[in-house]
């Protein structure tokens, strides 16, 4: 490659200048305009960095092992079915997790996560008053329906029998476990230094659990929508706030 074009990929811009004597010179390189780098080819543009690449990457493998999870099942779900469903190549894949127990527990605590911080954006936008409580019901009946719902479940079942994978799902589902009821005790604005607070809250979340396992089988809306009506009513009567508390 000559200087010219050594320039040119460096973005500067090569003039000639006649001499008298009818010799060709080169005179100083000036920068190219944006428009004109625009046009060099993607390849010799400023490479995306590693850690980048790396990270959506890993990223895709993750949803797409949920993805798995939700339409085969645990069974039918391989770490080959997944590397090709990311577009992911076979090596890179065993680099990062080099055991299907690994990459599914991987995938569902990252996206628990990405559940968990969509809650918590949400909750900024639900009403006050009475109508908290049915929103909030409706927003965990919502995380407990979701695909995320459904791979998590195929990993607990998964989990019964599987020693190695017991063992690895243990601490993710009481970690998740101890989030959600954080989070919902925040989302209803309660104390639960109140005796019988902690164990409506619990019972809470037990029943939104139980009706995205019933949801599983068939669409269970419209029943859900009954029970969590009535449930908000039970919840509005039994659970006093944090101000209602402080003043007993």
């Amino acid at each position: 490659m000559n200087k010219a074009e050594l320039n040119k990929k460096a973005g500067l811009t090569v003039c000639l200048e006649m001499q008298q004597d009818g010799r060709m010179t080169t005179a100083p390189a000036t920068r190219v305009p944006q428009e004109e780098r625009a046009r060099v080819p993607r390849e010799e543009r400023a490479r995306v960095p590693q850690e980048e690449r790396t990270r959506a990457m890993r990223q895709r493998l993750l949803e797409a092992t949920v993805d798995c999870l939700v339409e085969h099942g645990w069974s039918g779900t391989s770490t080959t079915l997944v590397s090709k469903r990311a577009g992911v190549s076979r090596g890179a894949q065993l680099h990062h997790f080099p055991t299907k127990d690994a990459l599914v527990v991987a995938a569902v605590e990252h996206l628990t996560e990405v559940r968990g911080a969509e809650i918590a954006d949400a909750a900024e936008r639900l009403p006050s008053g009475r109508r908290r409580t049915r929103a909030v019901l409706e927003m965990l009946a919502d995380h407990f329906t979701s695909p995320v719902f459904t791979a998590a479940l195929e990993l607990w079942v998964a989990a019964r029998t599987d020693q190695s994978l017991h063992r690895a799902v243990g601490p993710l589902e009481q970690r998740v476990g101890r989030e959600i009821h954080r989070q919902t005790v925040e989302l209803l604005g309660v104390d639960e230094h109140v005796p019988g607070v902690r164990e409506l809250v619990q019972a809470t979340l037990d029943l939104v659990r139980g009706l995205g396992l019933a949801n599983t089988i068939s669409d269970d809306t419209a029943r859900r929508k009954r029970i969590l009506d009535e449930w908000a009513r039970v919840l509005d009567a039994q659970l006093p706030t944090k101000e209602q508390a402080a003043d007993d």
